[in-house]
């Protein structure tokens, strides 16, 4: 199953990058993480378009789409896919939203009438914005490492800045953290002096943890900084902002972990999901034992739970 590659161009100039199917199965719309792209989705695309018309789009600040940091918030990519879906079709539609992505997508269902069955996978809700952001491991990894690489003038690699800098190192051994970093970094440095433009591979990484680095190479870090500063969610109510949501939605939550120094390892917590429970009538849940990228980890069990969205429409 080959995906093409076309763009769209907003009323106000900007880019939507985007990759389609072809068939007239019911459209399903894809709205990827921060610092990967639609690529991220390349190992359940063959399988979901069996049933699906797919469209995955690039956000703004990342892959192909427009780098234009007025854009970086949810309610400009909100509403310039709506746009975009509107010119696509007339019929209600599928959509998807990974971390980020599905903060947009809350966005679009709540505030359009172009939805009728929202998937959501393990969005940050509630843990995005205000001082709470703080105390999650978005905000101390990628948020930072942003935030710190737009304010130094040393590295102008932000995959290898990241990789170098991520917060990661600290769940290594302190007997060997330094070593291990050390070899790593260098045989990080090393390949992406060679392959510049290919997604990071290190020697002996998982490919599991690889997966993040996976379109990194297209990402703006002015994107992450947004959610460093407590801009890209503009202020928005989200209680109110769920509570709007009428469409069929299914959430799809994986593990979360309260490290010892009281940092929340995941999306949001079980606390905040029963939250999200309560704002959007008649939600589902679907459980997942493995990290924050479902598509990743559990990829038949994500299809299986996302092919399911559309039999009982």
């Amino acid at each position: 199953m080959k995906l093409e590659n076309f763009q769209y161009k907003t009323g106000d100039n900007n880019i939507i990058n985007y990759y389609e199917s072809d068939n007239d199965n019911p459209i399903l719309l894809i709205i990827h993480a921060q610092s990967t792209n639609s690529s991220s989705y390349h190992d359940v695309v063959k399988d979901l378009s069996k049933r699906f018309h797919l469209i995955l789009v690039d956000c703004y600040g990342h892959g192909k789409s427009s780098h234009n940091t007025d854009k970086y918030n949810i309610i400009s990519q909100g509403e310039d896919l709506v746009e975009f879906i509107r010119s696509k079709s007339d019929e209600r539609i599928s959509v998807l939203g990974h971390s980020s992505g599905g903060l947009i997508a809350c966005y679009i269902a709540s505030k359009s009438d172009i939805c009728d069955n929202l998937i959501l996978e393990d969005p940050p809700l509630f843990s995005a914005f205000g001082d709470r952001r703080m105390k999650y491991y978005n905000y101390v990894d990628l948020s930072t490492c942003c935030h710190n690489f737009i304010n130094q003038d040393d590295e102008d690699d932000f995959v290898y800045y990241y990789f170098k800098n991520q917060y990661a190192w600290n769940f290594f051994p302190d007997k060997i953290r330094e070593k291990i970093k050390t070899k790593s970094c260098e045989s990080a440095l090393k390949f992406r002096k060679k392959h510049p433009d290919k997604s990071l591979k290190i020697p002996f990484w998982p490919k599991k943890f690889l997966e993040a680095f996976r379109g990194m190479n297209d990402y703006d870090p002015y994107f992450g900084e947004n959610f460093y500063n407590n801009t890209f969610t503009c202020g928005i109510d989200f209680a109110e902002l769920l509570s709007n949501i009428r469409c069929k939605t299914l959430f799809m939550k994986a593990n979360t972990i309260i490290g010892e120094d009281g940092l929340i390892q995941g999306a949001l917590t079980d606390e905040d999901l029963e939250l999200v429970v309560s704002l959007i009538d008649g939600m589902e849940v679907e459980y997942f034992d493995c990290g924050h990228a479902i598509h990743n980890e559990k990829k038949k069990d994500f299809v299986r739970c996302v092919v399911g969205t559309l039999e009982q429409k």
